[in-house]
Formats: structure tokens, C-alpha cells, sequence
């Protein structure tokens, strides 16, 4: 880089910190009144924080010039690493404050338009107020409150006795279960108690028929012997 352009580069670096010095001043006040108006602070007047917003577009915009202008005279030369470096971050630092400046704005968007809001209400109020209506209005909302309420005791109540019916229907699902699997096992054994008694009747025929015959013959033997005595 020759003499002529490292002095414009100076010159331009100079300019840059400078308006990045500037750009940090007016961020911190604009992230101030953001947070004010978030935490529920007054809106500050419509000139004041709108003239603060343009000054530091037009900051952020001169800022860009800077940087292009810095681009191009680097661009024009052999640029050492250094100066890439530096222009890098200049172009880094432009970037961070132009994405705080959006972020920052968008809540002071929200925040306004929410106070705003607040104050549409309160105004509505007080012209119920006024008219006398208030009390009309309170009565009808504890009205609507008390009836939601109502209705959600209502609802779990039901809740409450579905569960209970739940419960009920689970334990009679499990007894009818259980039933239904000794039956099971009952009707697997039948055949095999049915078996077991007719061999018992069986056996108890096979006894009688013995007995029969052992009594027959005794009262036979009997018989003979009395009358050959």
C-alpha cells in the first residue's frame, strides 16, 4: 500500500471509530428508552425517540459509506493481513450495531403499541365511568367469571366420576377375567372328573357283585352244612 493510500486509509479508519464511538453513545440511550418502555415506563415524546432512531440510521448509513469507501481502497492495493483484519472487523462491528439497532427497535414497537393499548382501555374504562356503567359492567364480568367457574367445577366433577366409572369397569373387567379363566380350567377337568367317577361306580358294581356272591355262597354253605349235620 502506497503513501497516498495508507494515509486515506487512516483517514478513513479515523472516521470509521469515530462514528462507531458516536453509533455506541446513541445505541445505550435507544436500549435505555426500550427498556423503560418495557418495564412500563411512560412513552417518551413522539419527536424525541423518533428524532434518536433517525440520527442513528443516518449514523448507521454513514457508517456503510466508511466502509465501502475502505473496501475500494483496499481493493485498489496490495493489502496486507493486517488490514484485512481490520477492515473485517469494522465491517463485523457495523453489523453488530445495525442488528442491535432492529432488535432494539422492535421492542420499543412492542412495547409502545402494548402501552398504547393499556391506555386505550384505561380510557374506556373511564368513559364507563363517567357514564355510569361501571357498575353494570363489573356485575356482568363477575357474572361471566362466576358462571366459568360454575362450569369448570361442573367439569371435573365429571372428569372426577368418569375416572371412578373408569376404575370400576377396569376392576369388574379383571374379576370377569378371572372367572372366565377358572371356568376354563373347570371345563378342562370335567371330562377328566366325569372319567373318575365312572371308574369309581365301576368299581363299586365289581364290589357289590363280589359281596353278592360271597354271601351267596355262605348262605349256601350254611345250608348244606345243616342239613347233612
Amino acid at each position: 500500500m502506497g503513501v497516498e493510500e495508507n494515509t486515506q486509509w487512516e483517514d478513513l479508519r479515523r472516521e470509521a471509530r469515530k462514528l462507531e464511538g458516536d453509533l455506541d453513545v446513541k445505541l445505550s440511550s435507544y436500549s435505555k428508552l426500550g427498556s423503560m418502555l418495557s418495564h412500563g415506563g411512560e412513552i417518551a415524546a413522539e419527536g424525541s425517540w423518533k428524532s434518536m432512531e433517525m440520527e442513528i440510521e443516518a449514523l448507521l448509513e454513514k457508517l456503510q459509506d466508511v466502509n465501502d469507501a475502505m473496501s475500494r481502497c483496499v481493493a485498489g492495493t496490495t493489502s496486507t493481513m493486517s488490514v484485512s483484519q481490520k477492515l473485517a472487523r469494522h465491517r463485523d462491528i457495523l453489523h453488530e450495531y445495525t442488528q442491535e439497532f432492529r432488535r432494539t427497535r422492535g421492542h420499543i414497537n412492542s412495547a409502545r403499541e402494548h402501552v398504547e393499548l393499556l391506555s386505550s382501555v384505561r380510557n374506556d374504562i373511564s368513559e364507563f365511568k363517567s357514564d355510569g356503567a361501571s357498575s353494570s359492567l363489573m356485575s356482568s364480568l363477575l357474572r361471566e367469571r362466576g358462571a366459568i367457574h360454575g362450569n369448570l367445577a361442573q367439569l371435573e366433577d365429571v372428569i372426577n366420576q368418569a375416572q371412578v366409572t373408569k376404575s370400576t369397569l377396569a376392576q369388574q373387567r379383571m374379576t370377569f377375567t378371572e372367572i372366565s379363566s377358572r371356568m376354563s380350567v373347570i371345563a378342562d377337568k370335567l371330562p377328566m372328573v366325569r372319567s373318575l367317577l365312572g371308574l369309581i361306580k365301576r368299581k363299586k358294581s365289581k364290589d357289590t357283585i363280589i359281596l353278592s356272591l360271597v354271601i351267596a355262597a355262605c348262605t349256601i354253605f350254611l345250608i348244606v352244612y345243616w342239613l347233612y349235620k
